[in-house]
């Protein structure tokens, strides 16, 4: 098949970008740059017919020839984005899934929106399935994020019903590995570059609050299962149910990193979600998906490439 990435050179988009590849699909891959890396995609020629398009997705896209699958995967997606880029955020989740629903109409295309947790908000239900709505301040930082993905949903659907497109939805849970930004203010890569450098480990809060992490193969091979799979329009969650505190993770962090480093509390961020955990009911039933890969086998994973890249 030959399928579009957009958000390709991105943590999630180029592992996704590398495993369609690998398993002989061709691929073009979009994105601006604004947090991706040109690093993640140049090496990507040499698994096979793969293309390189530096291009706004919230800018309409043309693109000759036939096109059997549209991934939209773009959108800065960490805290740190929510302030810096709160308007590009909005503007890709609404108008960068307007412009690849519409290649996908135009090509005859399968579609699939990269959703999220976060449509979920700080949740009145632990664990979260599918048919739970949510609880979503729309007006607060985090809600340029949250209500982008759920414009996204929606309109997905919209495509779905009145014009028959066939769409996947993926709701996408903390995810964690190789070539996450060290300074995204996501929980893991910023522990994981405190750690390393001999710095304290900032937790929000008490670091009571509770997040489920998966490791990137695990979530790019249920990405690929939904994807593939025949007549799964509703929303899916892939993540992993296994639940633990944010200081748990520190302290983990600390000793599998071999750091001496300290624990330091600071303020919590304005609606940061009290629990994170997914029913996966709905993947173990229609994809036969679950995790494979524990933290204790994925954390020292990406604490080895942290260090690579970081010198220490």
């Amino acid at each position: 098949m030959r399928i579009v990435v957009t958000g390709g050179a991105g943590f999630v988009g180029s592992h996704l970008c590398e495993r369609l590849l690998g398993d002989g699909h061709q691929v073009v891959c979009v994105d601006n740059l604004i947090t991706g890396r040109r690093e993640h995609v140049e090496m990507l020629s040499a698994l096979g017919e793969f293309t390189f398009i530096e291009h706004n997705i919230s800018e309409p896209l043309y693109l000759d020839g036939e096109v059997d699958g549209v991934m939209h995967f773009a959108s800065p997606a960490s805290p740190v984005d929510f302030a810096r880029y709160p308007i590009q955020i909005l503007k890709v989740g609404a108008l960068g899934s307007w412009h690849t629903l519409g290649l996908a109409k135009a090509k005859g295309a399968r579609f699939m929106i990269a959703s999220t947790s976060e449509v979920y908000g700080d949740p009145e239900v632990n664990p979260q399935p599918e048919t739970y709505w949510g609880h979503v301040n729309p007006v607060g930082p985090r809600g340029v994020y949250d209500e982008a993905k759920r414009y996204a949903e929606a309109m997905t659907m919209a495509y779905h019903r009145i014009h028959g497109l066939d769409t996947r939805i993926v709701r996408i849970f903390n995810t964690y590995g190789p070539r996450m930004r060290p300074n995204d203010g996501r929980a893991i890569p910023q522990f994981v570059s405190q750690a390393l450098r001999g710095e304290p480990l900032t937790v929000h809060g008490d670091g009571s609050q509770t997040r489920s992490f998966t490791y990137v193969d695990d979530l790019v091979e249920g990405i690929l299962r939904l994807f593939f799979a025949s007549g799964v329009h509703e929303p899916v969650n892939i993540g992993n149910p296994s639940e633990m505190t944010v200081l748990e993770m520190a302290r983990l962090i600390v000793r599998l990193a071999g750091s001496t480093s300290e624990v330091v509390f600071t303020e919590r961020p304005v609606d940061d979600p009290t629990v994170r955990r997914p029913n996966i009911a709905r993947a173990r039933a229609l994809l036969g998906w679950e995790p494979k890969i524990e933290v204790s086998e994925g954390l020292p994973r990406t604490i080895r490439w942290f260090r690579e890249r970081l010198g220490g």
